[in-house]
């Protein structure tokens, strides 16, 4: 590790953040020894069969995608700032 005072790096460097791409594949390789994906979607199909919400939503997000956030951005104050009359200030 580079020991120059003014380096820039951080106490977590290399630690923070996501895995690396081969540490992702070696879990989904221990994954796939330890677990029959068959058995996980026959067990997920019960499962929403049996009206579980939550098994019911994971399929949902995994077959059509989480949905789009959306953000109200709208407020309504009273007495606050007027944004004609600021935008005129500007202009002036």
């Amino acid at each position: 590790m580079d020991k120059r005072k003014y380096n820039g790096g951080h106490s977590t460097a290399g630690k923070a953040g996501r895995k690396p791409k081969a540490d992702e594949l070696k879990i989904i390789e221990k994954m796939d020894l330890a677990i029959d994906a068959d058995n996980v979607l026959i067990k997920l199909k019960e499962l929403i069969e049996k009206g579980n919400l939550q098994a019911i939503k994971l399929y949902l997000q995994y077959r059509y995608g989480q949905p789009k956030e959306q953000i109200d951005v709208t407020t309504e104050t009273t007495g606050g700032i007027d944004f004609n009359e600021l935008i005129q200030y500007v202009k002036e």
